[in-house]
């Protein structure tokens, strides 16, 4: 037995090289066969079958921790067998000559940039919308809370953020009021987001009796302000007619009249007519996600059903709801309208976004437009609330800077408003940013809206942010010192993660 023994460990001293060598090799090729095949991405396919082969075993372990996409196939996992609100539209869908009358003929750009986000999202132009921007919480939230006050049949409110602070106690309340009336109420908090204060406001609503959830709960006792595939969308919708949405968190920080200690400026939006029909399913949708209720049985009931739609035209407005996330069948899909909308533009192209952190796609997208001769104006706050966004951003500045795309950085506090702006024409408002996070990674919703009357308003509260805010220059960011590059170069490289 011992010279068995002795022989298997001689046939191993001699072998192992050999078998490492040979399982290494194995682990290359799966490896490099599966960015082959999955990565669509030309450069990204070749840096990593770069680095697996060049660096034999960290190169396979760091593809297999972080080439790897599993955000998809997750989310696709956890919603599989979720059933979808269908809920019937036919009757406010624009008609031709609508269509006709407010964007144009078929040859005109908008008309061509309506019919791409209806391919890519799936959903109809609806017609017969009013839209209101609100300035921030002193505006949106007194209507907000007149909604819920007023609710005669439901209540459905989806935040990213819903503090337990001041503010969030005054909606705590209004909702508490509106359960004791009878009002179905369901409140839907993001895990991640309902741990911005301690204790949470779930905690809060649940024990004075308000239906609430969690999206995707998590176990890490700390918020993470980076974690991915959380729901960012801002949703009220009460009684099915009346619907708020845009980059409005829940919080004390955004109700500047009460002077809070860290005042954040936002818009929002309140919206009546067809269109609060889209804001309801996708709401209903989320809901029976992350409780396990179906979100088709309010849809079936009768005309006194509390989550019944209400197509009642309430104005002239074409507008349609975009959802996305890392569960769409089309990948990119808000990309595709982003750039869409940057190739219609004849004149202008007006964005402001707290977050800036658009791939090389959407950048020459903004670049091109400027070199036909578009006026491109990119409002982005000159003090970020998160510190290595902002490094971020500024690296990446030159790319749209060297094209004669004009950046302008808004004075404090910290604005946290989201919106385009195409030809004072076309408008795109709601809760997503320009980053990789917002576009592939988490759930939002923004509204597109045809309308010049709204979009000639939203063009000039974007003109007079301009007249406060610095403009930024190539020189500038080129004129950074070697350390401030390096530390905002180092960011970048996390852009798809922040």
């Amino acid at each position: 037995m011992a010279d068995f023994f002795d022989t298997v460990y001689q046939w191993l001293v001699v072998l192992w090289p050999h078998l490492l060598a040979t399982t290494i090799l194995a682990i290359n090729v799966g490896c490099s066969l599966h960015a082959l095949l999955t990565k669509r991405d030309t450069r990204s396919t070749i840096g990593w079958v770069g680095l697996i082969w060049l660096s034999p075993g960290f190169g396979a372990a760091a593809y297999a921790v972080f080439g790897v996409n599993r955000i998809r196939r997750r989310v696709t996992k956890l919603r599989a067998g979720l059933c979808g609100v269908t809920l019937k539209l036919e009757a406010a869908v624009a008609s031709e000559s609508r269509l006709t009358e407010v964007i144009g003929s078929n040859d005109a750009p908008l008309r061509s940039l309506a019919t791409l986000v209806g391919e890519v999202t799936k959903q109809p132009l609806l017609d017969g919308n009013s839209i209101e921007p609100l300035a921030g919480g002193d505006e949106a939230y007194p209507r907000m809370l007149a909604a819920i006050e007023s609710a005669e049949r439901s209540i459905g409110l989806a935040s990213y953020i819903f503090d337990n602070d001041a503010t969030g106690r005054i909606f705590v309340d209004a909702l508490v009021r509106a359960v004791k009336r009878g009002v179905a109420v369901r409140v839907l908090i993001d895990g991640i987001g309902s741990r911005y204060s301690f204790p949470t406001s779930v905690s809060l609503l649940r024990r004075r009796g308000v239906p609430v959830a969690r999206f995707m709960p998590t176990t890490v006792p700390l918020y993470l302000p980076y974690a991915n595939l959380r729901n960012h969308r801002k949703l009220l919708v009460v009684d099915g007619r009346l619907g708020f949405t845009g980059g409005l968190n829940i919080r004390h920080g955004c109700w500047l009249s009460k002077h809070p200690p860290h005042p954040v400026k936002d818009m929002h939006f309140a919206l009546t007519g067809p269109v609060v029909t889209q804001l309801l399913k996708v709401f209903l949708e989320d809901w029976g996600f992350a409780t396990g209720e179906s979100p088709t049985t309010p849809t079936s009931g009768g005309p006194e059903h509390p989550w019944r739609p209400d197509l009642t035209p309430t104005g002239a407005c074409l507008a349609r709801g975009v959802r996305y996330g890392p569960d769409d069948d089309e990948v990119g899909r808000i990309k595709l309208i982003l750039i869409a909308a940057c190739a219609s533009a004849r004149r202008s192209v007006r964005i402001m976004t707290p977050y800036f952190l658009p791939d090389d796609a959407i950048c020459q997208a903004l670049g091109v437009a400027a070199l036909r001769g578009v006026t491109v104006d990119i409002v982005l706050p000159a003090q970020n609330n998160l510190a290595m966004v902002g490094w971020a951003t500024e690296a990446l500045l030159w790319q749209v800077l060297t094209r004669g795309c004009n950046v302008w950085m808004s004075p404090p506090p910290f604005d946290h408003t989201k919106l385009m702006v195409v030809d004072s024409a076309w408008s795109l408002f709601g809760s997503g940013n320009w980053d990789e996070r917002s576009m592939r990674l988490n759930f939002e919703f923004n509204t597109e809206s045809y309308d010049r009357t709204l979009a000639t308003r939203l063009d000039g509260h974007i003109s007079d942010i301009i007249t406060r805010s610095q403009r930024r220059t190539l020189q500038e960011a080129d004129g950074r010192s070697l350390p401030v590059r390096i530390r905002d170069g180092v960011a970048r490289l996390f852009a798809p993660y922040l």
